[in-house]
């Protein structure tokens, strides 16, 4: 499990005075800027994030140090992090997908299905994007409690029970 977790995404700029738009990831979206300090991917840089006004598509926010709309425009894309530990703890039910991403995802019977190659969420609940090993193509699985009955951490696999044919068209 990473030591960090991307909590929003920078959009691109809001107006001309420096601020960014900003994605939240959270499940509470304005409490990206609750957790501290923010870093980049690669951990180069640091932001102290102020949220000024929700916006279209997310929040206006100023980070610190960011002063001219190039310098807010040149961060459009740049994924925020935040220290797991400055995270809330979650119940048993639920995960941040940075944890399930690269789980092996096995059928009922111990047979290899795939491997959780993203999480997504289009409006109507999460779905695990799971990619069979040597295939490009990938199959998108409900996560939900009927369909995913299973998810260990700890041996870095979740358990399905896919509707018949589902993995059929998995090329």
């Amino acid at each position: 499990m990473s030591d960090r977790i991307c909590v929003g995404a920078v959009t691109g700029s809001f107006g001309v005075r420096g601020e960014t738009r900003v994605k939240s990831f959270c499940a509470e979206p304005a409490a990206m800027g609750d957790y501290g300090p923010l870093s980049t991917d690669d951990g180069a840089r640091s932001f102290t994030l102020t949220i000024t006004r929700p916006v279209k598509g997310g929040f206006a926010v100023r980070l610190s140090g960011v002063k001219t709309k190039e310098e807010a425009d040149a961060l459009k894309g740049t994924r925020l992090y935040a220290p797991r530990d400055a995270l809330p703890a979650l119940p048993d039910d639920e995960f941040y997908h940075a944890d399930l991403i690269g789980l092996t995802v096995v059928d009922t019977g111990g047979e290899e299905l795939g491997q959780i190659h993203a999480v997504l969420n289009h409006g109507a609940g999460d779905l695990l994007e799971v990619r069979k090993r040597g295939q490009k193509g990938t199959t998108l699985v409900p996560f939900t409690l009927d369909i995913v009955p299973t998810v260990d951490l700890t041996a870095g696999r979740v358990v399905a029970d896919p509707p018949e044919g589902l993995f059929e068209d998995a090329d």
